[in-house]
């Protein structure tokens, strides 16, 4: 499904009127027919585009909680789409009315909340799977909080990453300013004052080429370094709310980055499943809205897979019963008798995710400070190994002072 701007133009009495519509259809053929039934012809077909602005502030944590808390707070008197109908109506900030157009189109075409929800594109999969799931079992109201809750988690979380990262950069930025803007000037110190003995200067020669090697690929080294996590974050805040992006994929081959995003998936999928069964949804239904819940690959195609096999006859504990699950997580569900079973061991199962993805964001940040300390380290180094060429120029020119007196 896909937000089109159309401009339309309709026979009136008075001549030919053109205006602006949106229709949230799957394709450019569907509008086109859409505009026929209203007896209108179509002049021009577009994609519904955000400003940049617009983007983040939809996709920002602040701006989805006051959404989710606004839904939460009408719905104790009316059913959560037509709150959050009410709440696009009394919306007056054009901004934020071109944010909720999509959530307004699909509401007026008869879709549900969810499906209104996710034409926002600004939550994440494990916030829609939490609220899905909630809406699958009628319990929608009850799992805004929870939802609410697990974005402000992540929040804490990106926060204390970003205060991290944004300390150990700072200290890095600094001692990398130190070396690209004083290593023409040391380096064309030491060039001046070379020893005048073949030997020293041989040995001169070597020590420079090598402090001058050192610094350049520190500096290239950190400005790498720098340019890919610039563009990680921006792709990032861009493609909130998307299944997958190139940036994405690059991420999740980084080892322990990546066995982090996994668990992450796994908790918010399991959590999700495990809602839904005690809810009395289909287990079909509750493995596929699971694959959904997830942005990691790797995460969804375990939960379409177990989908495949229950659909061809394979009991349950038998299809859930494969990696990428740990040893441990696969002889509880190998187990299974009946689904009360299921929800609790998948609740189990989310909670030991959980934790362990809390272990690796500690190492995560860890491992920043260590590797920063080695960044540091060898800087800190090469500085004290230019000391001893400094030691050898000034040899070499107080000796050639001493010389020209005598």
């Amino acid at each position: 499904m896909q937000q089109w701007v159309v401009e339309i133009a309709f026979e009136t009495r008075r001549g030919v009127k053109i205006q602006e519509e949106s229709f949230y259809l799957p394709t450019r053929n569907d509008v086109r027919l859409a505009v026929q039934k209203m007896g209108g012809y179509v002049l021009n077909i577009r994609p519904h585009e955000r400003t940049p602005l617009e983007r983040i502030l939809a996709r920002s944590s602040w701006w989805q909680v006051q959404l989710l808390r606004g839904i939460q707070f009408r719905s104790f008197a009316t059913s959560p789409g037509v709150a959050l109908w009410k709440m696009i109506e009394a919306e007056t900030n054009p901004r934020r009315q071109n944010i909720l157009a999509p959530a307004r189109e699909a509401l007026s075409r008869g879709l549900g909340i969810i499906d209104a929800l996710k034409a926002l594109r600004i939550f994440d999969h494990s916030t829609l799977s939490i609220l899905s799931a909630s809406e699958r079992s009628n319990k929608l109201f009850e799992g805004i909080p929870h939802a609410i809750q697990s974005i402000t988690q992540k929040r804490a979380n990106n926060r204390a990453i970003m205060g991290t990262m944004a300390w150990l950069g700072f200290d890095v930025i600094t001692i990398v300013q130190s070396l690209f803007w004083g290593k023409g000037m040391v380096l064309g110190f030491f060039q001046e004052n070379k020893p005048t003995n073949p030997e020293e200067l041989e040995r001169f020669n070597r020590v420079v080429g090598n402090l001058e090697l050192t610094w350049d690929v520190l500096i290239y080294f950190a400005f790498a370094m720098g340019g890919f996590m610039a563009w990680a974050v921006v792709s990032y805040i861009l493609n909130r709310g998307k299944s997958d992006w190139p940036t994405a994929r690059i991420v999740r081959k980084i080892p322990l980055i990546g066995g982090y995003l996994r668990d992450l998936g796994f908790s918010d999928s399991m959590s999700a499943a495990a809602r839904m069964l005690k809810g009395h949804v289909p287990i079909s239904d509750a493995l596929e809205e699971s694959a959904n819940a997830t942005s990691v690959p790797e995460v969804a195609q375990y939960w379409d897979n177990a989908r495949e096999m229950l659909s061809l006859g394979i009991n349950l504990g038998t299809a859930l019963d494969k990696p990428p699950l740990t040893k441990a997580e696969r002889l509880e569900l190998a187990t299974l008798s009946d689904l009360d079973q299921v929800a609790t061991i998948m609740t189990a199962i989310a909670e030991m995710r959980t934790q362990s993805s809390k272990t690796k964001h500690k190492l995560i940040v860890w491992l920043a400070f260590v590797l920063t300390g080695v960044y540091l380290a060898l800087a800190f180094g090469s500085a004290i190994y230019a000391l001893t060429v400094m030691n050898m120029s000034m040899d070499s020119m107080m000796g050639g002072l001493l010389d020209g007196a005598i």
